[in-house]
Parts: structure tokens; sequence; C-alpha cells
């Protein structure tokens, strides 16, 4: 299929095309009853009916791809171009495929024409179609092996830990023993990481961090997220009963990087989701998290160069670990809670949107 810009007019605007060109053939059939199928984070299937008058003339199919209108956008901000395809008069369906316009989890409208292209070079054209809306999908476990790729080139070394931790205010831990009988409860993950990030808005889990300070092998004593510190031993979240899976890979604007990773029990609704969507790790070889055994011991160790969000699915009881507060600094320029991913970075970013 080639695709090319037009200056057609769009059906957002108005039914006829009378830009110069382009010319109005009323017996063109008009494509009706349109139907979007196979839709990915970077593809979807299109058909649609037509009447078979002069249906032998069309050579050609426009389709009007845009981004459905947000209404809490920024009205200062230019709008985007609209995207007119034109697709030789292939059989239907038709496959619309192509990185340099969709992107993930995005709310589109699409409209088409028929065409017929003259000996001159111009064309004669039906009336648009009705606007359909569709949203594309999130990234497919093929998608996010390519972020796992990248991500492993820049994890650097491991460090030994055997803590992970997790700091909020005072409050979160007072409401925690008064209302959840002392057991943390798993929230929805926020929209922050890779636009197209299938656990973002779905994925139930309690975050949790395992980096250590590089001179003294402990956490550290700065935190974005609060001055209480919850801290439970490495083996009671993540063990042989427990499967590991990569989530997202991700920067916002700064040199260093994040890696998101799920540690679900067995057999949980958390480890079914993830089985479904994202790709397993090898818990005792992977360039992230690891649980190996040594003189019968679990020992663990984490990826220096990357700063570790672990998710796990599960509650998690107070009384399985410590809270206590910490000697150092609320540091909020540090807080990656719902931020956007730099959509610029070739480091953590694949060809098929952000």
């Amino acid at each position: 299929m080639t695709e090319q810009q037009l200056s057609a007019q769009s059906p957002l605007a108005g039914n006829k095309s009378e830009d110069s060109g382009i010319a109005e053939m009323e017996e063109l059939p008009v494509p009706h009853n349109i139907k979007i199928s196979n839709i990915t984070c970077d593809s979807f299937k299109i058909l649609w009916e037509m009447d078979s008058k002069s249906k032998d003339r069309i050579t050609h199919y426009f389709i009007d791809l845009n981004k459905k209108e947000n209404k809490n956008s920024n009205k200062f901000k230019h709008k985007d171009v609209p995207t007119k395809l034109v697709a030789k008069a292939v059989p239907l369906p038709m496959t619309v495929r192509g990185h340099w316009f969709l992107s993930p989890r995005t709310e589109y409208t699409v409209a088409v024409q028929t065409a017929s292209k003259q000996v001159d070079g111009d064309y004669v054209v039906s009336e648009w179609s009705e606007i359909i809306e569709f949203c594309t999908a999130d990234y497919s476990k093929v998608h996010l092996a390519q972020l796992l790729e990248k991500a492993e080139v820049i994890a650097g070394r491991m460090l030994k830990f055997t803590v992970f931790y997790r700091n909020q205010h005072k409050e979160y831990f007072d409401y925690i023993r008064e209302q959840h009988g002392n057991a943390m409860q798993p929230s929805v993950k926020d929209n922050s990481g890779s636009h197209g990030s299938p656990i973002s808005g779905k994925l139930e889990g309690i975050f949790f961090s395992c980096s250590t300070e590089f001179n003294t092998g402990k956490p550290p004593q700065d935190s974005p997220y609060g001055r209480y510190r919850f801290e439970i031993a490495a083996e009671k979240l993540f063990n042989p009963n427990t499967n590991l899976y990569f989530g997202d890979f991700y920067c916002m604007y700064t040199a260093y990087h994040y890696v998101i990773l799920v540690i679900a029990p067995v057999g949980s609704p958390g480890d079914e989701f993830c089985k479904q969507r994202l790709p397993q790790l090898n818990s005792k070889d992977n360039k992230f998290l690891t649980c190996t055994e040594e003189d019968g011991m679990l020992v663990y160790h984490h990826a220096q160069d990357v700063i570790l969000e672990v998710i796990y699915t599960d509650p998690v009881d107070l009384s399985l670990g410590t809270v206590a507060e910490i000697t150092g600094h609320q540091l909020m320029s540090l807080s990656t809670a719902n931020a956007k991913k730099d959509p610029s970075c070739k480091t953590c970013n694949i060809s098929v949107g952000r």
C-alpha cells in the first residue's frame, strides 16, 4: 500500500471534496457499514460495503485517519495534521499499518472515499463515508520483548540486596492499620511509563523498591514518596513460589532510566494477568532482579544502572516487616507518579509508538 499526504478536505470539515485537482463524481459508490477489526498497537484491518454501480471504475481508496480530539487538550497547541492515505483498490479487508502515524492505546476517527484516477493524474472521488471511531491496542508481548532487549543493554552489573521497601506518608500506614486490618492492598497502576504499556490502568499491585546505595549496600535514606518506610525481607516477596515479569522501560527526560518488574505469586490473579500480557523472566538468571540459592540460603541481586520499580500483585501484611521514619529528605522531583515517557529518547523507545 502506498501512503502519501493529500490536500483533500477532511470529512470532519464537510462531505464534499472541493480542492483543486480532485473532482466530484456522484456515481462512484460511497463506502458504508465500515468495520474495524484485528486492531493492534500500530495496525488495523478495515472493511466496508459498497453499491455495485461503477464499482469497476474504482482504482484507489482515500482513508482519512485522525486522532480523536481530546476535549481537555490545550486549545493553544497545534492540532495534528490530518493523515490521508491513498491506497490502491485492493480486496477487502485491507490492512492499515504504519508506526509513523499510529500510536498505541489512542482513539482515532476514520472515514473512507472511493476514487478513480484519471489519465491526467487527477482523481474523481465519491462522497466521504460516515466517520467511525476506534482505539488502538496496548503493546503486545512482541513489542515488550523489544523494550526488554533495550533495557538489558543498559542494566549494568548486579548488586546484592536483602530487603524490598515502600515509602509513604505516616497517614498511609495509619490508614492501612485502621481500615484494612494491617494489610496493604493492591491498587490499579497509574499511567506512568510507556503509553502502550498493558499494565497501566489495568494491573493491580503494590509498588516496592529494592535499589541500594553503592557504598553501603543498604536502601538510600532519601525518597520521593514519603518519610515513612516499610521494609520487608526479600524472600517474603520474591521466592520460588513467585513468577517474575518484565513490565516496562522508560525515562522522564532524564539521563537515568526506569524498569518496571512484576512479582506475582504462582497461580494468583496477578500471575494469570501477567502470563497473558508480559514477557516472563527467569528468576535465577536475568539482567534486572535475581533470586538464587547459595549454601542453602536465598541470595538477591538487582541491576545497578537502572532504577527498578517492583510491583507485587497480592496484599502484604505490615506484620511481615517493619515501618520506621527515614532520616533523609523527601525528593519530590524523583517521583514517577503518572510521569510521561520521553518520546524522543532513543535508548528506551521502540518504533511502534511511545
